[in-house]
């Protein structure tokens, strides 16, 4: 079976099951998939139920698409996501993206935990992503290039759309949520990085790190989404403070910004 061909057989799936049609996406990082809770006549469809699916492996990430409307708009809300280092290439991991798009999304809200880079933020520090840096190794558009989606040279200088973030933050400044700014840089984990990298990654221009967002940025842009990219800075990055980096603390950070995260994205909702 080609990639066209599951992305088609996912896509046509899911139609199957419900009678919205969202035009808004959101995929929710680690410790984030509550927000999926306050969605209006919620339809809840496992990953593990719809055909050719990838299945996440990582505490934190749920693994399901909830179907729903927020202010009147209507969204679907991807609780967690699988990575690149869980083991499956990239054109699986971006598989739900395609067929979000196949299905008539037209915008993707992309939210991560990350490290801080930018010796300016602490933990609990929401950033939006004004661009990134691809530090994977890897790409999700390599290989046979899907032309129903988009070109074999897609252009993303204005990946993460300047006019709708400059938006974003003015109404995020109206509703008192502070809200940072800077470039996020992937690499592919799942190891933290050494305070060497950081140092590096600093230099480059990078303002946070983690280990996602970018292959789904790149997939949504090649298939014609608006894109914006939040990451919650849920820890400093190695070499920033003299402490061990684990992943319990990136979940406990999430759950301690919970209400200002889930009032940052309905700003954006707001915006889209």
């Amino acid at each position: 079976m080609t990639l066209q061909d599951k992305i088609t057989a996912a896509a046509e799936y899911l139609l199957g099951r419900i009678s919205l049609r969202p035009t808004i996406a959101l995929v929710l990082g680690s410790g984030l998939g509550d927000y999926a809770d306050t969605l209006e006549d919620a339809v809840k469809i496992p990953y593990s139920e719809i055909p050719n699916f990838p299945r996440p492996t990582v505490e934190g990430h749920a693994g399901a698409f909830v179907f729903g409307k927020k202010a009147g708009k209507p969204v679907v809300v991807a609780q967690g996501r699988v990575h690149y280092y869980e083991g499956l290439p990239m054109q699986e991991i971006t598989l739900p993206v395609r067929v979000l798009a196949a299905m008539g999304v037209q915008a993707l809200v992309l939210t991560n935990a990350a490290g801080g880079v930018n010796f300016s933020y602490k933990p609990g520090t929401l950033m939006l992503i004004c661009d990134h840096i691809n530090f994977s190794g890897a790409n999700p558009l390599i290989g046979p290039n899907l032309e129903k989606f988009g070109p074999r040279f897609p252009d993303v200088s204005d990946l993460y759309t300047a006019s709708i973030r400059e938006k974003i933050k003015t109404k995020a400044a109206q509703a008192n949520i502070p809200l940072a700014e800077g470039v996020y840089l992937m690499c592919s984990g799942p190891n933290y990085e050494t305070p060497a990298e950081i140092r590096a990654f600093r230099t480059l221009g990078a303002d946070a790190v983690g280990m996602s967002t970018v292959p789904e940025a790149l997939v949504a842009a090649h298939s014609g989404l608006a894109v914006v990219g939040v990451s919650c800075i849920t820890n400093m990055a190695a070499g920033v403070l003299p402490v061990k980096l684990n992943h319990a603390e990136v979940v406990e950070t999430a759950a301690r910004v919970h209400d200002e995260f889930q009032r940052l994205v309905d700003v954006i909702l707001q915006v889209l």
